[in-house]
């Protein structure tokens, strides 16, 4: 039987444009598999991995271009938005050929023997070692960030590892022409353009995954594809681990305060926030905690606003558009459920942005009714739940599953530094439920208390938290955690920022092991000037 052809398709009409491959076989994910196994040791060396990844963000940016009207062409998400992704791309690539030049990420410890201890310690000297072959499954609201040359490309090659990317069906061609150009870089430095793999179609992705020398994978996706991809890897022989991003609700709680002193500014961020992208980011606010009263009122009309005026836009393809028409189409018919701007189809091959309402007390109660507005819906909506107390906001958020992030919109006053709690106080320990309890801060439950509490209480709920912002954008940065407790990720690492490296690492100790054996990284004269810690102090 002949390989199913892999078309590119324009989002905006729904035709097909161009075949750009066909779906691997076996023996080629096979292939591309043992090509990049092959290369693992031209990817020893950090210099030349350094060189890689510096000479990959050259060739994007020389190419920038028809990068971005090849993407646009199969997402629809437009020039401006690409050509910031582009961007952000190939900063991602230089910062980790920083990272790796630096070395700290080797994390080299170590600890000379001491026979005076009880018990007596031998030498001990540790550092971190790639796992092998990184199998990553791109994304389809990203073809580039969190794609081809995205952050778990970046990261791997920063580790040492070789990957073999499965292409996202949405985005073919788009990853065809940034596969080339990063195959080229490899090349240009010498390294074998095998170190950089792609395969295309959905058993390809399964194959990848139990292919015996992958040895790690990364997915950027629904929870459905990746669980069940995780559940593969953990099913393996020998299972290796998977670093799945799944799905996020992104909670938001806008306190009674905040709304009164900035009702209209909360509800067009909110507005430019979750409609961003065409509501196709994944940490898009999916749902936002406002009280009841005029305050409240007050934003829920600056929505309103904001949100009518957004034009319908385009999804990545018509599949997700069938769903979020019928995902907020079974929303809004739920009980007590409104919807002040109606979310929806825009038209044959677009949808219109809106949200709904509800009060809190429903998603409070635990039958059920009311469980799928506490589930991710791909697309421009936000379901809006109006609270009458701090309980109230406690028994939602303890119904939550994890998140990539949670917000915070506090007053003044509850933000530390003026009255209760002083600037660089500990945050209250504990899951939040005693927010209807008063305590700290300001007496009776109000004030920096207040805030406190709240902090305290999404904290538990996500990998980032957010502070009088909007979670949408995250940035590229040493500090960055993008990751969340299940289903926002499978594991507690992030996928931006530097320490994303970590995740394809594993830690190897080396005990009274003659110095000419070491590797060059663990040897006494530190040859490699690589920052260590001996004996238990930092040598930068």
């Amino acid at each position: 039987m002949a390989a199913a052809p892999v078309w590119s398709v324009d989002p905006r009409t729904g035709k097909q444009r161009e075949q750009v491959a066909v779906e691997a076989t076996s023996a080629e994910v096979d292939a591309a598999v043992r090509a990049a196994h092959d290369a693992r040791g031209a990817l020893a060396d950090r210099t030349v991995r350094a060189a890689l990844l510096r000479r990959a963000a050259d060739q994007l940016d020389g190419a920038g271009e028809r990068i971005v009207e090849a993407a646009d062409a199969e997402t629809a998400l437009g020039p401006a938005r690409l050509t910031g992704e582009l961007a952000r791309t190939t900063y991602q690539l230089r910062a980790f050929a920083d990272l790796v030049e630096e070395g700290a990420f080797l994390d080299v410890r170590i600890d000379h023997a001491d026979p005076a201890l009880t018990p007596p310690r031998p030498d001990l000297r540790r550092y971190k070692i790639p796992l092998g072959v990184v199998a990553v499954y791109a994304a389809s609201n990203f073809p580039l960030a969190f794609s081809v040359p995205g952050g778990d490309t970046a990261s791997a090659l920063a580790a040492g590892c070789p990957v073999v990317v499965k292409a996202h069906p949405d985005h073919p061609a788009t990853s065809e022409l940034v596969a080339a150009l990063l195959r080229r870089a490899a090349a240009e430095v010498g390294v074998p353009e095998g170190a950089i793999g792609l395969v295309h179609g959905f058993e390809a992705g399964i194959e990848l995954v139990r292919h015996p020398l992958v040895a790690a994978a990364g997915f950027t996706g629904s929870v459905r594809g990746g669980r069940a991809l995780y559940d593969a890897a953990a099913a393996r022989p020998h299972p290796i681990p998977f670093h799945g991003e799944l799905g996020s609700l992104n909670p938001v709680v806008v306190t009674e305060a905040a709304a009164e002193e900035r009702a209209e500014e909360i509800g067009a961020g909110l507005a430019g926030s979750m409609t961003l992208g065409t509501g196709q980011f994944c940490v898009k606010p999916g749902l936002v905690l406002a009280p009841r009263g005029p305050a409240g009122d007050r934003l829920e009309r600056a929505l309103a606003d904001a949100v009518s005026a957004t034009e319908a836009g385009v999804l990545l393809d018509h599949r997700m558009r069938d769903a979020f028409v019928d995902g907020v189409r079974e929303r809004a018919a739920l009980p007590g459920v409104e919807a002040p701007v109606t979310p929806g189809a825009g038209g044959e091959h677009t949808v219109g942005a809106g949200f709904l309402t509800v009060p809190a007390d429903r998603l409070a109660d635990g039958g059920g009714t009311h469980d799928l507005l506490l589930e991710e819906c791909f697309g421009p909506v936000t379901v809006l739940a109006r609270y009458t107390d701090e309980a109230e906001i406690g028994a939602v958020l303890a119904r939550l599953p994890g998140n990539l992030t949670a917000t915070l919109q506090l007053g003044a006053g509850e933000c530390g530094g003026e009255d209760g709690v002083p600037d660089g106080s500990p945050v209250p320990s504990g899951d939040g439920a005693g927010l209807g309890v008063s305590g700290g801060g300001t007496g009776s439950g109000g004030g920096t208390g207040r805030g406190a509490r709240l902090l305290a209480a999404v904290t538990p709920l996500a990998g980032r938290v957010v502070v009088n912002g909007w979670p949408t954008g995250v940035a590229v940065a040493p500090a960055q955690h993008h990751g969340g407790p299940y289903p926002a990720t499978t594991s507690t690492s992030t996928s931006v920022g530097g320490t994303a490296v970590e995740r394809w690492l594993r830690p190897v100790a080396y005990q009274d092991t003659p110095p000419a054996l070491l590797p060059p990284e663990l040897r006494e004269d530190n040859p490699l000037r690589l920052p260590r810690r001996v004996d238990g102090r930092y040598e930068g």
